[in-house]
């Protein structure tokens, strides 16, 4: 019991924290004559963000839109925060959101909000509205890919044969229940859409009521690799093409990630999300600017903390580097990039 108090205490000090720093101060409102007097005023007021201290901790507080609290993208802003931290020159704020596919809204209208881990696929969604959307983002980091997993049952053959079936794309909220339905979408395959607990659905799968399971994370999934599966059961393949140019990866699956249920020397063929650490492209000169080049020299300058053992394993394969497709790299990542000895070929 004492430890699901304090789980539920540092969700709801994750969530409040953000609020507490970056909202801007505003004048006390004066008390009503009825309400209580008090000899302390517990209110904010303009003239305590004149001492050095506190003016120095919201200058260099980076807010950093997390994701699901169950999800890999918290926990991975976690470990952002932990390795950037330096006390009053920088404080990084992870905050739980919605889901890394709602980041974007985060990041372009939510007070004090710098930085996002977002799914790339999720700039499709406001394109109509924000035409520009593609100029206000920049990426800072590719951090790792979320491969598309579609798991059917064995009568299942090809992909033309889930047209009209039921396919299960998780809860909403999640990379699957967006990111599944718009690469749907893009195949031209109408199915019947379900959003309910993978867990869920994949016994009502070994039933006979589900015909396949979309999972769109970071490959492999215990769910496929400790679970027993009988013989048909399999993941179908996706071909790269055109239609994903924009947004996704190509990328595959094979024996390595999946021994019970992919054999040796085969390949699945399938698409990948990027999952990506993105920034707000504040103006040049503007504090906010400094803000997040601040904290993007810190987070390239330790990278190898993050591959230390105690980490997600994912840092391990991090390569800063990497570009992102449809989006640019923030100047101050790239202006990082260029500052290092170029490597000598081996």
């Amino acid at each position: 019991m004492q430890q699901i108090i304090e789980i539920r205490r540092w969700t709801f000090l994750m969530v409040l924290s953000p609020l507490l720093l970056i909202v801007e101060p505003r004048p006390a409102i004066p008390q009503a004559q009825h309400s209580r007097p008090s000899q302390t005023q517990l209110t904010r007021n303009g003239a305590e963000y004149v001492r050095p201290e506190i003016a120095a901790m919201n200058a260099w507080t980076v807010g950093l839109a997390g994701g699901l609290l169950e999800g890999a993208p918290l926990r991975l802003a976690a470990e952002i925060a932990r390795v950037t931290d330096d006390g009053n020159n920088l404080h990084v704020l992870p905050v739980v959101t919605r889901g890394a596919t709602e980041n974007v809204n985060s990041l372009l209208y939510l007070r004090g909000i710098d930085a996002a881990i977002i799914n790339s696929d999720a700039l499709e969604e406001y394109k109509s509205q924000v035409p520009d959307i593609q100029q206000r983002i920049a990426y800072i980091l590719n951090l790792f890919p979320s491969e598309l997993h579609i798991f059917v049952r064995p009568e299942i053959r090809s992909l033309s044969d889930l047209a009209g079936k039921t396919v299960n794309f998780n809860t909403k909220g999640t990379a699957a229940a967006y990111s599944g339905p718009l690469i749907f979408s893009r195949l031209r395959l109408e199915v019947n859409q379900t959003f309910i607990p993978h867990q869920v659905a994949l016994e009502q799968m070994r039933k006979g009521e589900i015909a396949a399971v979309v999972f769109v994370t970071s490959k492999p999934v215990d769910a496929f690799v400790r679970g027993r599966w009988d013989s048909g059961f399999k993941f179908l393949s996706i071909p790269y093409d055109s239609r994903f140019e924009d947004y996704y990866l190509p990328s595959s699956l094979d024996a390595t990630d999946y021994p019970n249920l992919i054999k040796q020397g085969e390949r699945v063929l399938t698409v990948a999300v990027p999952t990506v650490l993105v920034a707000f492209n504040w103006p040049l000169k503007s504090k906010r600017f400094q803000r997040v080049t601040r904290f993007v020299d810190h987070l390239f300058s330790r990278i190898e903390k993050l591959q230390e053992p105690g980490f997600d394993p994912k840092w391990k394969s991090i390569n800063l580097a990497a570009v992102v497709p449809g989006l640019t790299r923030f100047p101050a990542a790239q202006a990082w990039l260029d500052r290092q000895p170029i490597q000598a070929s081996q």
